[in-house]
């Protein structure tokens, strides 16, 4: 086969296979949907130490329930060692869906934009907090949420 023919045959089959890949690859829109909905889901729940969930959360017991609930697949473990795990953000830091650290690593959550976020206080429970003053000097670091092996391509 010239190299003329071969150019012309992968012309042709290029729409097919773009096609065929984006119908099969899994929607990012969907998961990050799904993510949302799986939040809502665990809000307004109780805070107890040590637990996550379905009835009550603590901090990271919280993270890890909507992490594993969405095949995010975590071991259960502290917030210090969410942030040890998890991969640095690469760009937005305050996108939806990143996993924020406070105090020194003692109190965790999921980032709802640049102005609130999600987590389960020991005063409220699970719930929806503006990124206040007060929040913004306890923040320590933000983790990116590794995407399972579907949703990523």
């Amino acid at each position: 086969m010239t190299p003329v023919a071969r150019f012309l045959l992968l012309l042709a089959l290029t729409p097919a296979l773009a096609g065929a890949a984006v119908q099969d690859a899994p929607d990012r829109t969907e998961f990050w949907t799904e993510f949302r909905q799986t939040i809502e889901r665990h809000l307004g729940r109780p805070y107890v130490w040590g637990t996550s969930g379905l009835k009550s959360f603590d901090c990271s017991g919280f993270v890890w329930r909507i992490l594993i609930d969405n095949g995010v697949l975590v071991k259960r473990t502290t917030a210090r060692k969410y942030y040890m795990s998890l991969p640095r953000v690469a760009g937005d830091r305050w996108r939806f869906g990143n996993i924020v650290f406070f105090d020194n690593m003692k109190h965790c959550g999921i980032v709802d934009g640049p102005d609130a976020f999600y987590h389960a206080q020991s005063s409220v429970g699970t719930n929806r907090s503006p990124l206040s003053p007060f929040w913004r000097a306890k923040v320590c670091g933000v983790r990116a949420v590794a995407l399972p092996a579907a949703a990523a391509q």
